[in-house]
C-alpha cells in the first residue's frame, strides 16, 4: 500500500530569529495563519488517506504538531502516525527509523516521503506527478525516485541532481503516455558558488535541483541503509523490535544518541547512483515550487513594492530597494533608509540585519548566538 512520510524535524537556522528550537520554522503560521506543515499535510489529500500519513518530527514538538493536525494522534498497533525523535540525527536516522516502522505494519509498503518546509502549487499537478512517482516505484522494486526543481539561480544552499545523458537517461513511467522520468547520474550535495554557476549554465536538462523528496519501496530502501551503513541499520533493527513497549521511547533514545549523523544524500542516495544495482529515477516538477529555507525564500511569499521592497509587520522604506524587512511585534515598525539588499528581521528578543546575498550563511551567526544567554536566543 501507498504511505506517506512528511519530514518536520529541521531546525530552521536559516530563518532564525523568527524560527527557534521551541517553534521551528515549519510549525509558525506564515501562510495566512496556517503553518507549512499543515499545508504539506493537506497537499495529501486525494493522494494518502490520512490513516497512512506519518509525520517524523521532534518528540519536543509532539503535543504543538497533534494539536494542529489531532488525526495524527490516532494510531493502530505497534505505530503511532507521529515519529518522535529524541534528538535530530540528520535525515538518514529519521528515515530509517520511520520506514522500519512503517514496514511493521506493512512489509509491502511504498512511502513517499514529503518535505514540511515548501510551498508547491498548483496542488492537482503535484498529486498528478507524485502519483507517477508512487506507480514508478511499485513497477520497479530496485529503484528510488525523487522529484527534480528546474533551477532558476545559482543556489548554493541546495544539493543538485546530475541527469544522465542519452538514451539511458530516459525511465519510461509504467502505464504513462507523457514525458519519461530521468535517471539520475550523481548527487551533488550543496556545491560552491563557482560550481553552481556552471549547473546553471549546463541547463535543467543536465541539472535539477534536489527537492529532497523521495518515493521507495521502505524494504528496499531499509536493504540499502544496511548495504551502506551496517552499524545504523543494526543499532535501529534492533531498537524496532520493541515497538509497542512501554519503555520504547527510552530506548529511543539511548539508540538514537549513538547514531551517526548523516544525510541521506550522502548516505544512501550518492552511494546508490554509484551502484549497479540501483536505479535512481528523477520525475521533474514543473510547477512552482519555494523552499522556504532562508530569508529570501521568505520574502518571495510576500508583497514587493516597485524597488523590490517587502515586509512582514510593520515597515517603512525610503530610498530603498531590495530590503525585506520583518517585524512579529505590534506597535514595533523597522524603518529603512538608504538600504539595499538588506533582511532585517525583529523579534520580541533578537534583531537580525544581514546582506541578501549571504543569508545562506545565517548558520553561522546562529551557532555564535546560540552560545550566549545559556542557549536563551536558540
Amino acid at each position: 500500500m501507498r504511505h506517506a512520510l512528511i519530514l518536520a524535524g529541521g531546525a530552521g537556522t536559516r530563518l532564525w530569529p523568527l524560527s527557534r528550537d521551541a517553534l521551528p520554522k515549519q510549525l509558525i503560521p506564515v501562510l495566512g495563519g496556517k503553518s507549512l506543515l499543515e499545508e504539506a499535510y493537506d497537499r495529501l489529500e486525494g493522494l494518502v488517506p490520512p490513516e497512512r500519513r506519518f509525520v517524523c518530527a521532534a518528540e519536543r514538538h509532539r503535543s504543538v504538531v497533534i494539536e494542529a493536525i489531532p488525526s495524527l494522534g490516532a494510531g493502530s498497533g505497534k505505530v503511532g502516525r507521529y515519529i518522535g525523535e529524541s534528538e535530530g540525527r540528520d535525515t538518514l536516522a529519521a528515515l530509517a527509523l520511520s520506514c522500519s516502522l512503517i514496514a511493521l505494519e506493512d512489509s509491502e509498503a511504498v512511502v513517499g516521503v514529503f518535505t514540511s518546509d515548501h510551498v508547491i502549487r498548483p496542488l492537482e499537478e503535484f498529486r498528478a506527478v507524485a502519483d507517477a512517482a508512487y506507480a514508478l516505484a511499485e513497477a520497479d522494486h530496485n529503484c528510488l525516485v525523487t522529484f527534480g526543481v528546474e533551477p532558476d539561480r545559482p543556489a548554493t544552499g541546495f544539493g543538485y541532481l546530475e541527469l544522465a545523458q542519452g538514451g539511458e537517461g530516459i525511465v519510461p513511467l509504467p502505464g504513462e503516455a507523457g514525458p519519461a522520468a530521468r535517471r539520475v547520474a550523481r548527487f551533488r550535495e550543496k556545491p560552491d558558488a563557482e560550481s553552481a554557476a556552471a549547473f546553471l549554465a549546463a541547463g535543467p536538462g543536465r541539472y535539477l535541483w534536489n527537492s529532497g523528496m523521495f518515493v521507495w519501496r521502505a524494504s528496499f530502501f531499509l536493504e540499502l541503509v544496511a548495504r551502506y551503513e551496517p552499524a545504523m541499520s543494526a543499532a535501529l533493527g534492533e531498537l524496532v523490535s520493541h515497538a509497542g513497549a512501554d519503555d520504547f521511547r527510552d530506548r529511543l533514545a539511548a539508540t538514537y544518541a549513538g547514531l551517526k549523523k548523516i544525510s541521506v544524500d550522502y548516505g544512501v542516495m550518492e552511494r546508490a547512483s554509484r551502484d549497479p544495482g540501483v536505479r535512481i529515477a528523477a520525475l521533474p516538477l514543473g510547477l512552482e515550487w519555494k523552499d522556504i529555507g532562508s530569508w529570501p525564500q521568505y520574502g518571495e511569499l510576500l508583497r514587493s513594492d516597485a524597488a523590490g521592497n517587502s515586509a512582514s509587520g510593520e515597515a517603512a522604506f525610503a530610498e530603498c530597494s531590495g530590503v525585506l524587512a520583518v517585524s512579529t511585534e505590534a506597535g514595533h515598525i523597522v524603518a529603512c533608509l538608504g538600504c539595499e539588499d538588506l533582511i532585517v528581521v525583529h523579534t520580541k528578543d533578537a534583531t537580525l540585519v544581514c546582506p541578501r546575498g549571504r543569508a545562506d550563511e545565517l548558520k553561522k551567526l546562529h551557532a555564535i548566538v546560540a552560545e550566549r544567554g545559556g542557549g536563551r536566543y536558540r
